[in-house]
Parts: C-alpha cells; structure tokens; sequence
C-alpha cells in the first residue's frame, strides 16, 4: 500500500490513474490463525459511474478499521457483526446505495478522499495516511498547573525509590 520496491509505486499510480480503486478498508492484525498481520482489503471498480449507483470518478474510500474487532484468545481477534455492519454501511452510503444513509467522513475512521489528494501522498493507499485521528478532548487544566503537579509526583517518587535502594542494600550487607 505503500512500499516502492519491485514497481508496486508504479502499479498503484496506475490503479489511482485509470480509477479502478474504490475502496481501501485497513483491518486489524491477528483476524487470521495463519498471520498476525493487519490486511487490507481493495475495492475495485471499472465502471464507477454505471448509473446504479451516484458517480464515484475521481474519488476513493478509506476505512481505518485496525481498532474495531475484540480478541477472542490472546492470538486471535474477530470483527463483531457491529463492526461488519459499520464498515460495510460507510462502504454502501458513500457508494451511494438508495437504502443507505448519506455518506459523511469521520475522523478516526472514514474518509473520501480524491484522486489528486492521493497523488499529493506520492500514490500511497494506506488509509491511515487519509482518516485523520479523532479529535482530542483537552480538559480545562492548564498546562503549567499540570506540569507542576507531575514534577511533584515525580520528585516524590525519586525519593521513595532512594529509601527503597537504602532499604534493599541494607538487607543485602545483613546477608554478608
């Protein structure tokens, strides 16, 4: 999706190029016994305008699904129907399926992003690259008064672990 050994820059320039890539959905790791790896899966289209559904030239969807999905086992995730159906929804409404609600992008997880957008990052596919993170909640505490509280914390901590030591090697000396 992004690497550019053995003419894979090349072939994906040349997908984004002839409008053949409708979809790109990130997935996360572990969803295989075989790998651990995330996949992703390609959505490709050679009609995008075929009148079924809205016209879709020059515009490709990217789902960042790597958080969604719950371990089963510690070596194996499953993607929960919720999931299947948030993914799939995003897919069909910005599609522009008639029994779908209106695609709008969310951050974090969708976003549609144009043909020239994705030149501008040098042909890469990866969705994370075009769903921004969601937005960070700040909290009403300032900075300084933060900062000063952590610098307080810390001090004290580095004098419980030099009693600690002192403690530690005392018992040590004891057992000769």
């Amino acid at each position: 999706m992004s690497a550019n050994q053995s003419g894979e820059g090349e072939i994906r320039k040349s997908l984004i190029e002839n409008d053949l890539v409708d979809c790109m959905v990130a997935l996360p790791g572990q969803l295989f016994y075989s790998t651990p790896i995330p996949v992703c899966l390609w959505f490709l289209a050679r009609d995008r305008k075929n009148h079924k559904f809205r016209d879709r030239r020059g515009s490709t969807l990217f789902i960042d699904a790597r958080r969604m999905g719950k371990l089963i086992d510690r070596t194996q995730r499953e993607l929960t129907s919720e999931d299947i159906e948030k993914i799939a929804s995003s897919y069909h409404a910005w599609r522009g399926d008639k029994e779908t609600n209106i695609y709008k992008d969310v951050k974090g997880f969708c976003k549609s992003s144009t043909s020239d957008e994705i030149k501008g990052h040098g042909y890469v596919l990866t969705p994370g690259r075009y769903v921004v993170a969601e937005d960070v909640i700040e909290d009403d505490v300032l900075f300084e008064v933060r900062f000063l509280a952590m610098k307080e914390k810390l001090l004290g901590q580095f004098g419980d672990s030099r009693t600690l030591q002192e403690k530690v090697s005392e018992v040590l000396r004891g057992l000769g």
